[in-house]
């Protein structure tokens, strides 16, 4: 049987996108995505938790995210789960998980400022993140049943 490696947020980004470039070039945007969920416990009381989210997104999609993407701003990003272990400065071992971006749907009001035509936003919701590997899915907003 085949494995499935994938995973569908949707919630808000807890800083602004940070670029950084490969040494050939290519763009490589980092940014925390935060979802919750709040429910009545047993006495009544309510409560809340918050996930974050180590988002990575690569080549066109990193640029679309430092173009349209900033602190408090709401997205669907669907991708796939990877673990890394690396090394800090100190000489620790350090393991992180992140989401892999393959796709990006912009929810939510535009923030004031930013000045995009309906089709520069159409294009940004739904270009792929790597288009030599699975390509578009398909997926438009009319897709997501909420």
């Amino acid at each position: 049987m085949s494995s499935l490696n994938k995973i569908l947020l949707i919630g808000n980004l807890g800083k602004d996108p940070e670029i950084r470039y490969t040494p050939d070039g290519s763009p490589v945007a980092n940014f925390s995505l935060a979802t919750s969920e709040s429910w009545t416990d047993k006495s009544g009381s309510k409560q809340e938790h918050t996930e974050w989210h180590n988002i990575v997104a690569w080549g066109r999609l990193a640029d679309l995210s430092k173009r349209f993407l900033s602190k408090g701003r709401q997205v669907y990003v669907e991708g796939r789960i990877r673990s890394r272990d690396w090394t800090d400065r100190d000489g620790n071992k350090k393991r992180t998980t992140e989401v892999i971006a393959t796709q990006m749907v912009l929810l939510g009001s535009r923030p004031q400022g930013v000045e995009a035509s309906p089709q520069s936003m159409d294009t940004a919701s739904r270009a792929p993140a790597e288009p030599d590997q699975f390509g578009d899915s398909g997926i438009t907003d009319s897709d997501i049943p909420f």
